[in-house]
């Protein structure tokens, strides 16, 4: 998430009440996760498993809960508790903003597109042309479709991500600022729910076709010509290469790649990143030929134990 003009790193510093370590002219120019960070983001860290990660990452300002030293061309913002402190910075850049109208004044929807009575459209929504949106779909703000794309009905683009903190008193929400992104030529189903980013995009590719009921999580990116069943959940920062095809009830972990042309086989497990251009069943997840026969290995016991037996 980029900031609407570049702040110095005291001007951040005083806006989440922290300490710094660096030039106080530093530059800060936008907040993002781990993965997808870029010289002049803020990161937050706040295990010491993940210290080094975020320090040696391409953020250049950390928010971080340990005095460490600060590597050379980067700057720290020192927190108690920087998941907190960075939920203050996305409130204060992309806050919730309440909508008077079905259709809010702020958005803009291109030639020929129809939307349904019912539909939701949120503050700074961009619709392409030649789009159909159905009655009662939700399109949170800031989300961005494009060209040719078709909505049905039930369908929510732009909830928050499913990221929470546990506390002692309960589980407290990570705030979500992204977007989702929607390219052109795509076609989502009935009841589907697109989670938009914390900070960057939930992307679905060019050509990519949904079924109903899908679950796409949070800083999600979907490629290009991708085919996804119904009932599939997408857990969230997963990165889904292009052409690949996704069948029915599969589930996947988080943070994993399915790789391009990969096709996934119905009620599936996605437990770890898997290769392109290979077909794939079962939970945990295995490619799918050699699954087969192990199962049918396993239908041959029987039948050697009996055989044992005959020899004694």
């Amino acid at each position: 998430m980029k900031f609407p003009r570049q702040y110095s790193l005291e001007e951040i510093a005083n806006l989440i009440a922290t300490e710094y370590v660096g030039d106080a002219n530093f530059p800060v120019l936008g907040m993002n996760e781990i993965h997808v960070v870029q010289p002049g983001d803020i990161v937050f860290v706040d295990h010491p498993k993940y210290y080094d990660k975020a320090l040696n990452s391409a953020a250049t300002i950390v928010l971080i809960n340990k005095e460490v030293e600060c590597p050379q061309g980067k700057a720290l913002l020192l927190s108690d508790d920087p998941f907190r402190d960075f939920n203050k910075l996305i409130n204060h850049f992309k806050p919730f903003e309440p909508s008077n109208s079905a259709i809010s004044p702020s958005a803009k929807i291109g030639k020929n597109t129809v939307v349904q009575p019912n539909a939701f459209v949120g503050n700074n929504v961009v619709i392409g042309d030649n789009c159909i949106i159905h009655s009662n779909v939700s399109i949170y703000d800031n989300t961005i479709i494009g060209n040719n794309v078709t909505i049905h009905s039930g369908t929510v683009l732009g909830a928050n991500g499913f990221y929470y903190k546990k506390r002692p008193e309960g589980y407290d929400q990570l705030l979500s600022g992204g977007r989702v992104v929607i390219e052109d030529h795509v076609d989502i189903g009935a009841c589907c729910t697109i989670d938009k980013g914390v900070t960057g995009d939930t992307t679905i590719g060019a050509g990519s076709k949904l079924d109903n009921q899908i679950q796409v999580g949070h800083d999600t990116v979907i490629g290009k010509k991708c085919l996804i069943a119904s009932q599939t959940g997408i857990a969230g920062c997963v990165v889904i290469e292009d052409e690949v095809t996704i069948w029915g009830q599969v589930g996947t972990n988080s943070g994993i790649t399915i790789g391009e042309k990969a096709v996934v086989q119905a009620q599936a497990g996605v437990t770890k990143s898997i290769e392109g251009g290979k077909v794939y069943w079962g939970t945990p997840i295995q490619e799918a030929r050699e699954e087969l026969k192990r199962l049918a290995s396993i239908k041959q016991i029987p039948k050697i134990l009996e055989e044992l037996k005959k020899l004694k």
